[in-house]
């Protein structure tokens, strides 16, 4: 892409090509339910929701990893006895079986008979979630009060994002079932994505430049993605997580201060990304869900 120029369009265009590439809260006391509940051994897999890309102290550039990530988050209160986090920016479910590039090997590679409890968030890469957010906000620059990237996604007369998410069931399914052989004893919590966009379905054009008529269209489509999710997790032996309802109102359009999600042009965390903040909601969530 060319770095000449300086224009609104390519200045955004470059923050998303990095952002793209790069595919971010204090410790909490235990809840009282939590502090009861022993663990010998939690290994945690993932994302960059998970890794917490772009969220001081970056421990594993590589993966893009966070000491303040939610799973260090969840094991802070938890204290297992032994603990793995091997969450990595860019991951997708095939990278639970694969190496991939810049991680120590296959995700589930950490597992074993031994561990009894296995946070994953997983799934916004399978469906292309840095190519969604690269062509929906280029496409909106062109068309801010209309629908571009809706009608890019659809012109074939079929919801593509929509086909991706419901292909990604077999392969979130298969990857629960992969769990569960190799930690047959392990309780497993899936967390869900929480809200990138205000859940009213408005967008906030000056700060993320997504079209009027996209906002509610990509709300929809996350929560399909989250329904998906927490239909595998019930399926196949897993807890799902709603770290959803927990972010409205903290969306990427927030201010400073009340966001828990970062907007193109972040700080404190990826683009797009949960901040400490919302890292320390997805972690708030996943300790009540085991308690």
């Amino acid at each position: 892409m060319p770095s000449t120029g300086t224009t609104p369009a390519r200045t955004t265009l470059t923050a998303l090509a990095l952002t793209a590439a790069l595919t971010g809260a204090a410790v909490t006391a235990a809840s009282p339910a939590a502090a009861q509940t022993s663990y010998a051994r939690y290994v945690a897999l993932g994302d960059s929701y998970a890794s917490a890309a772009g969220v001081p102290d970056q421990i594993d550039t590589a993966c893009a990893r966070s000491s303040r990530n939610y799973p260090s988050l969840v094991n802070a209160a938890l204290a297992p006895a032994a603990r793995a986090d091997v969450t990595c920016g860019g991951a997708t479910t095939a990278h639970m079986t694969t190496t991939q590039s810049g991680s120590g090997g296959p995700q589930f590679d950490a597992l074993n008979a031994d561990t009894d409890l296995v946070t994953l968030t997983i799934g916004g890469n399978d469906i292309g979630f840095a190519d969604i957010i690269v062509r929906c906000a280029t496409l909106g620059l062109f068309s801010a009060n209309g629908a571009p990237c809706k009608s890019s996604y659809t012109k074939s007369g079929v919801d593509q994002l929509s086909a991706k998410i419901d292909a990604t069931a077999s392969k979130i399914a298969a990857t629960l079932d992969g769990i569960r052989q190799r930690s047959p004893r392990a309780t497993v919590l899936v967390t869900g994505y929480p809200a990138i966009l205000p859940d009213n379905g408005t967008n906030c054009f000056s700060t993320v430049s997504i079209a009027k008529g996209d906002a509610p269209w990509l709300r929809d489509t996350e929560k399909h993605l989250n329904a998906v999710i927490a239909a595998q997790a019930a399926g196949h032996g897993a807890r799902y997580v709603d770290t959803y309802t927990p972010s409205i109102g903290h969306d990427a359009c927030k201010p400073t201060g009340t966001r828990w999600l970062e907007p193109l042009f972040a700080s404190g965390a990826a683009a797009f990304h949960p901040n400490a903040a919302g890292e320390q909601s997805m972690a708030t969530a996943t300790l009540a869900a085991i308690g």
